[in-house]
């Protein structure tokens, strides 16, 4: 006996491979934590003295949920280290990760808004932005000195927004298209 194939049958095997195995394997990533790279510094000290902190900032249940809840702190002002009044954060990289801690979208804090990096497109654009990250990386860790200190911080904040865009690979389809959709610009 064989089974005929109609056009518009769709065999069960394929409706889980296609269709149900990949939100079971996306739904075991979540929840989405969203967390916040910055500088901190005591009233009264100046920009040499701060140093460089990650604070927590929550939980999501999905992508669009994690950037609206990132960008929304970050427009209200409300990210802080803790109840510390003299304590200034300036917020730098807003970042969102699975819960295997594998990055799923990240972007720079500028002027109260979050600039989304777009994802890299594969794994070679991923090595060279590698490369270039670890290069900055190593002029910021060669500045000699308490005076380049601001500018061993600019080159690591530089670094760390090349490696935004080294999103995971399961989450760079995902993160692509949420950046074309017209509420993330």
């Amino acid at each position: 006996m064989t089974l005929s194939h109609h056009p518009g049958f769709t065999s069960v095997g394929n409706i889980i491979t296609r269709d149900v195995l990949p939100r079971l394997h996306r739904a075991q990533r979540l929840p989405l934590c969203i967390s916040c790279i910055g500088t901190a510094r005591y009233d009264g000290f100046g920009d040499a003295d701060g140093f460089d902190r990650s604070v927590g900032i929550g939980e999501c249940p999905s992508p669009e949920d994690a950037m609206i809840f990132a960008s929304q702190r970050v427009a209200r002002g409300d990210v802080r280290i803790g109840s510390d009044d003299t304590l200034r954060f300036r917020p730098r990289i807003m970042i969102i990760q699975d819960s295997d801690k594998d990055l799923v979208l990240a972007g720079a804090v500028r002027a109260g808004i979050v600039l989304w990096q777009q994802p890299v497109a594969s794994d070679a654009e991923a090595r060279r932005v590698v490369t270039e990250a670890s290069r900055l990386r190593g002029a910021a860790f060669a500045a000699p000195g308490r005076d380049d200190a601001a500018s061993a911080r600019d080159l690591r904040f530089c670094a760390s927004l090349l490696e935004a865009r080294l999103v995971d690979p399961f989450w760079r389809e995902t993160a692509a298209e949420l950046l074309r959709l017209p509420q993330a610009a």
